[in-house]
């Protein structure tokens, strides 16, 4: 199963403050204890380490997130098709076309149950968008995307090893 799946997620963590780590992993558990039959699609991305659950593996059935900012250091817990879910309560931020969250500052006050509403309704939303229903897989880790070009923190390792290899 993929939630046992966590070595390129921790590499790619590891470049993060420890307690991003620990908030950003107990995070995925609980989208996974939620959705074990989802694949989790992980871009290590320009500005954010972002880790997206999906019934497929195209981002664009994607029904929530995890972002983790390189040079904010901060995390993101999203649906990316925010805008067509309801949020009576008003918590969620974003005011694009489509991507809503919220700001995850500690395990202790993220809201699991009023996000479990969420989810739901997330989830019925992305198997909605999926047409051809073959296109569903289950329980998969997938690497998407790794930038070669990192901003913040993550660049000044990245030049930091490539110097001390050279040297």
């Amino acid at each position: 199963m993929a939630i046992n799946e966590t070595a390129s997620l921790k590499k790619f963590l590891s470049v993060f403050p420890e307690e991003l780590q620990n908030t950003a992993l107990w995070l995925r558990e609980f989208a996974w204890k939620l959705y074990p039959n989802c694949n989790e699609l992980i871009y290590d991305n320009y500005n954010a380490l972002a880790v997206g659950w999906s019934p497929t593996d195209r981002v664009g059935h994607t029904f929530c997130s995890i972002a983790v900012g390189r040079t904010s250091h901060n995390i993101h817990f999203g649906f990316y098709w925010g805008s067509e879910i309801s949020d009576p309560e008003k918590i969620l931020l974003g005011r694009g076309n489509q991507y809503r969250y919220i700001l995850v500052k500690n395990k202790n006050d993220f809201p699991k149950a009023y996000i479990k509403k969420l989810l739901k309704e997330a989830y019925a939303n992305s198997l909605a968008k999926v047409e051809d229903k073959n296109q569903i897989i289950k329980g998969q880790t997938m690497v998407k995307s790794i930038s070669e070009k990192k901003r913040g923190s993550m660049s000044k390792t990245i030049k930091s090893k490539t110097r001390k290899k050279r040297q």
